[in-house]
């Protein structure tokens, strides 16, 4: 590829949380580096850059994706959802509370992305068992808080408490 070739931009319009961004970037941008580098959104955090560790979830036509595995080019015409726009309608208040009250966040980085996986979760299993929170959270990385909390946050959250609360079990897993 010749350095011309490496320095193309194009032109690439995505709606996130429902609002239209236009941006001049190279084809190869991925979305995790459009939304926070280009659109100035920070709460999608970059981890592994490989899909592995989670931290990049975003929601791709209302489904959760790793945001680090897709070319934002590619993206055009899709709708994606980062925890700032689940967090402006209210629709978190229930699992954000729930977060709060159950402390199941520590550094916070990884956080974003397990709350859209708890909302995405909990809307497909409203009733879960702790061992059906941890395999859904079996593609989010916490390295600081064991997953107690947030096995008992999700749990909360659900409408009941958690058998995280007694067992004392701080696998995600």
């Amino acid at each position: 590829m010749s350095e011309q070739q490496g320095r193309q931009r194009v032109d690439v319009t995505l709606s996130i949380n429902g609002k239209s961004y236009t941006r001049h970037v190279e084809p190869r941008r991925l979305l995790a580096d459009f939304i926070r580098h280009d659109v100035g959104m920070k709460a999608t955090h970059i981890g592994c850059e490989h899909g592995v560790c989670g931290v990049c979830t975003v929601r791709i036509d209302g489904r959760t994706a790793r945001s680090c595995l897709h070319f934002a080019v590619a993206l055009q015409g899709h709708e994606i959802e980062t925890v700032e726009g689940l967090s402006a309608d209210g629709r978190l208040e229930r699992l954000q509370q729930a977060f709060h009250e159950e402390h199941a966040l520590q550094c916070g980085f990884c956080t974003p992305a397990v709350l859209l996986t708890a909302e995405e979760f909990l809307a497909e299993n409203p009733s879960p068992s702790d061992s059906d929170i941890r395999a859904a959270l079996s593609n989010n990385l916490c390295r600081c808080t064991g997953y107690t909390n947030i096995v008992k946050a999700i749990a909360r959250a659900s409408g009941r408490e958690g058998e995280a609360a007694s067992s004392g079990t701080g696998d995600a897993s």
